[in-house]
């Protein structure tokens, strides 16, 4: 039987850091079950009592100290958040020790600077971003050519989310088009993918999981029933093997863990 616990990630700016070495670190424990509570901009005493509220109220819930994640600088913000019921993980102050004994100098370690700035490409995200709404579901494919990677698949297959995270986390101009059904029964490649056939990855994804999903958006009709899921889902992977297409299934992984696999088996490199 799972085991219940809070996780919070803290920090005076975004969280972005915190969060994502945070839930890395926990994915490592499967026997527990961890509720995620994510406090960005944290920067005052007055917020760090409010946060530290909610820490002991999460633990007293779960009979359990609450997991902290913190990037937080200042010591009177720190001093407050500590004295809460929580097993508090500085996670600047983890790694910055070693680098400035091995580096020989102080870092740069103030409040803020885990924010976004223009050292950190934040402008190729956005580009990233514009670029996978616009070419969402097959809708611009004049400008594949642009394109880092390009998703296919059949429809609720995780193509959308997946390509979103690829630009918001790394920059990387994600395109994706869904594989109909006509597409399907030909057992061919659209004509407009034929010519980036280097940029394809293809998704799949159990027909049980593929049903409930669609049962969501339009219940207890042909597109979401299991023999439909099943036909599609199986012609899908047929033709990603025929065409040699590298593809993976979703079913049991975050966007984030898809992300991750998609970018190492088709070696993307990360721009930002």
């Amino acid at each position: 039987m799972s085991k219940q616990r809070t996780a919070f990630f803290i920090s005076d700016g975004t969280g972005i850091t915190s969060e994502a070495l945070g839930v890395s670190l926990l994915t490592r424990f499967e026997d527990h079950h961890f509720e995620k509570v994510t406090l960005p901009y944290v920067d005052t005493v007055e917020k760090a009592h409010e946060t530290a509220a909610k820490i002991n109220a999460a633990a007293e819930r779960d009979g359990a100290k609450a997991i902290i994640f913190d990037t937080i600088v200042q010591d009177d913000i720190r001093k407050v958040i500590k004295k809460s019921a929580g097993l508090m993980i500085d996670i600047f102050a983890a790694f910055l020790g070693p680098l400035e004994k091995e580096l020989g100098t102080q870092s740069s370690y103030n409040v803020g600077r885990t924010r976004i700035t223009k050292n950190t490409r934040y402008d190729e995200r956005i580009d990233a971003v514009n670029y996978a709404l616009d070419n969402d579901d097959g809708a611009r494919t004049k400008l594949y050519d642009q394109a880092d990677v390009i998703l296919i698949g059949v429809s609720r297959s995780g193509k959308t989310p997946t390509c979103l995270y690829l630009a918001m986390q790394y920059g990387i101009k994600a395109a994706n088009y869904p594989l109909t059904e006509e597409d399907i029964e030909d057992q061919k490649l659209p004509k407009s993918l034929k010519q980036h056939r280097n940029k394809l990855f293809g998704l799949t994804i159990e027909p049980e999981r593929l049903a409930m999903i669609r049962h969501e958006r339009r219940a207890n009709s042909r597109y979401s029933s299991i023999k439909q899921c099943n036909y599609e889902v199986e012609e899908v992977e047929l033709m990603y093997r025929r065409e040699r297409i590298p593809f993976m299934n979703t079913t049991h992984y975050s966007v984030e863990e898809i992300a991750t696999r998609i970018m190492v088996k088709a070696e993307i490199v990360r721009r930002c």
